[in-house]
């Protein structure tokens, strides 16, 4: 964004949908329609959704890969897999659920929500936002299409070294990986950066940041800690690379590198991305629970100063994952106490949300009970991990399945489940059609049976002593049966995925129209047609409190009234929104937004095109890449229309 001198005073206006200036706002807008619209839209709305569908290709893809291994696991001596295919398996696996799906799906869901839920018009930077999600979708590519040549990642998804040295693993396996978790390290970047700037630069006039919702803080501390914990990640990446490549030795003990500094830079990364990929999710759960309990949150300056403490602590906690390795007692210690306090500001969470259950009047709905569950299985996950901090009890545990139990709880429980239900919750706003509550009520009980029945038994099993990262078992050891119980509750929970998946095909295609608002929820999003218009608002709102669709209905001290939805500024010289002040959003500029662009996409096909060419050593496509990415970052760069501040 940039600004200019010149200044224009804004127009106050009363707008609908329908009125005259919403089909100005229309033309300015709406991109060119079929493939070239397709390929360079900035649209927010259209870039969230195609996150959500990407992320979910690859959560089934995923599950298609758990699927395959625990059919492995379910009986002792399996031979379906040898062991490299297992170790490839395995691997990709996780690498998708962890990176290709946790984090893309909760940026889908913020990309076509923050806007809205803001009272803007678009992110702040639309063709970052595009850019982020190009490079997303190439990186995914680039590693899956090592399947294509029988080279997948095979060394775990924590890829330690030295298994993963070109001494061990000499084949390409370790270098897709490198190469593409760099390259996935842009978009996330990118992405966290333009999340930051449009909290503080386009919110609505009047929405204080004491007034953002909860999903706004969850995505804003997980973009603050992407920010930090991504380059400690891609740095180990390329690091590696270069060991395995062009001979550096920073992992090398033998000339004096240190395999162990791998952990550290992984999981200084690792541990602030489990909290990156669960604090939006208890966003949405922040924000759709009080709609169904009727009420707003109990304690909402808590949870969201428990928001950002959980983020902080979160860097001080990674040597949790590192007990067995050998660290200084006092290390130990330090890391032991750190990942018990920890558990402080995710129990203020807890406790605010049982508290707006108890003292509300909840409504039964499919996406209620995905909520709700939630409650229960966050905290499931988090007591297993609690239980680990306990360095002694680390020693026994972190090399069996009940660390792999814990993982699940975390990753599926408290991701997928408030994922799932934030479809059911939002779907309505994003289509403009209801989803089937009856079918929603069944492939909700089935998923959390299913769930519940095949990764709770991985507890038992790893106090059995059965341990993890192993592709086959003898007989005789007390596993197969409770592997057997893992393996059909985990097929169970497939089948409740499949339902949900059949609710929104058929609501797509049958579904009831859904209105406005038919939850009666309070937030700014649900004061738009459903699905939203192009330009959002036909006028920017004004806001005086948290709920500005509730307000006059509930005894909150933010019940101050005087919030605006159809009256405020048109801003309909072309593609317009506000610019406010960073904390108590005052209007101070009127923003340009940028048009439809082939630029983003370009960019980040140069990018991935460079990134190939390093894999392959092809320098001819590295200095092909380089040069493409000069052009389109010029091209990308060159003066566009400025910015006029408001006359005040």
């Amino acid at each position: 964004m940039t600004r200019t001198e010149t200044h224009r005073a804004p127009v106050i206006a009363q707008a609908t949908d329908a009125s005259p200036s919403s089909d100005t706002l229309r033309k300015n807008w709406e991109g060119p329609g079929g493939w070239r619209g397709w390929l360079s839209t900035v649209d927010h709305k259209e870039i969230g959704k195609r996150y959500l569908l990407t992320a979910f290709v690859f959560l089934l893809i995923g599950g298609l890969e758990a699927a395959v291994m625990r059919a492995q696991l379910a009986t002792p001596d399996g031979h379906l897999l040898s062991a490299e295919q297992y170790a490839q398996l395995f691997t990709m696996h996780g690498v998708t659920m962890i990176f290709l799906y946790a984090l893309p799906v909760l940026s889908g869901f913020s990309n076509y929500l923050w806007p809205l839920l803001l009272g803007s018009r678009d992110m702040a930077f639309p063709r970052l936002n595009a850019f982020s999600y190009w490079v997303f979708l190439f990186a995914g590519i680039f590693l899956y299409a090592s399947f294509v040549m029988g080279k997948a990642p095979d060394d775990g998804w924590f890829n330690y070294v030295p298994y993963a040295s070109r001494e061990f693993n000499p084949g390409p396996n370790i270098d897709v990986y490198a190469l593409g978790m760099v390259l996935l390290g842009v978009s996330t970047t990118v992405g966290s950066i333009n999340f930051i700037v449009t909290l503080f630069r386009t919110r609505a006039p009047g929405m204080s940041i004491n007034r953002v919702p909860i999903l706004v803080w969850g995505t804003l501390t997980a973009s603050v800690g992407n920010l930090f914990a991504v380059p400690a990640v891609s740095l180990a990446f390329l690091m590696l690379w270069m060991d395995r490549q062009l001979g550096t030795h920073f992992f090398d003990v033998s000339a004096g590198g240190q395999p162990l500094l791998w952990q550290h830079l992984f999981w200084m990364f690792g541990h602030p991305w489990v909290y990156a990929i669960v604090l939006p999710a208890m966003g949405i759960v922040s924000d759709g629970l009080p709609t169904f309990c009727r009420r707003p949150l109990v304690g909402y300056t808590a949870v969201a100063l428990a928001t950002v403490t959980t983020m902080v602590l979160g860097f001080g906690v990674w040597a949790h994952h590192m007990f067995a390795t050998g660290l200084p007692v006092m290390s130990l210690s330090y890391f032991s106490a750190s990942s018990m306090v920890i558990v402080i500001p995710s129990a203020v969470a807890v406790f605010a949300w049982i508290a707006t259950i108890w003292t509300g009047r909840p409504v039964f709905t499919t996406a209620f009970l995905y909520f709700s569950s939630f409650v229960l299985l966050f905290v499931i996950g988090g007591v297993s991990g609690f239980m680990t901090a306990s360095v002694p009890v680390d020693l026994e545990l972190t090399h069996t399945y009940f660390v792999v139990a814990h993982l699940h709880y975390v990753l599926i429980g408290i991701n997928v489940f408030p994922v799932v239900g934030g479809i059911y919750y939002w779907f309505p706003k994003i289509t403009g059609r209801m989803m089937s509550e009856r079918l929603g009520k069944w492939s909700f009980w089935i998923m959390f049976i299913g769930f519940n029945v095949g990764f709770f038994p991985m507890h038992i099993l790893g106090l059995a002593g059965m341990p993890r990262r192993v592709y086959t078992y003898p007989s005789g050891l007390g596993w197969g049966s409770w592997n057997m119980v893992a393996t059909l509750g985990s097929y169970l929970f497939a089948i409740g995925i499949a339902m949900f998946l059949v609710n929104v095909w058929i609501s797509l295609k049958r579904g009831k129209a859904a209105g406005r608002n038919p939850w009666g929820a309070p937030s700014l999003e649900w004061s738009t047609s459903s699905p939203p218009p192009v330009y959002n608002f036909a006028v920017i709102p004004n806001v005086a409190s948290r709920y500005p669709l509730w307000e006059g209905y509930m005894d909150d001290d933010e019940d101050t009234g005087g919030s605006t939805i159809h009256e405020g500024l048109l801003l309909d010289h072309g593609r317009e929104t506000i610019g406010t002040t960073m904390l108590d959003a005052e209007p101070a500029v009127i923003l340009k937004m940028p048009g439809d662009t082939y630029t983003p996409l370009l960019l980040a096909l140069a990018l991935t095109l460079l990134f190939v060419g390093l894999l392959a050593q092809a320098w001819w496509a590295v200095g092909a890449g380089v040069l493409l990415t000069l052009l389109a970052t010029i091209t990308w760069l060159w003066p566009q229309r400025k910015l006029s501040q408001i006359e005040r």
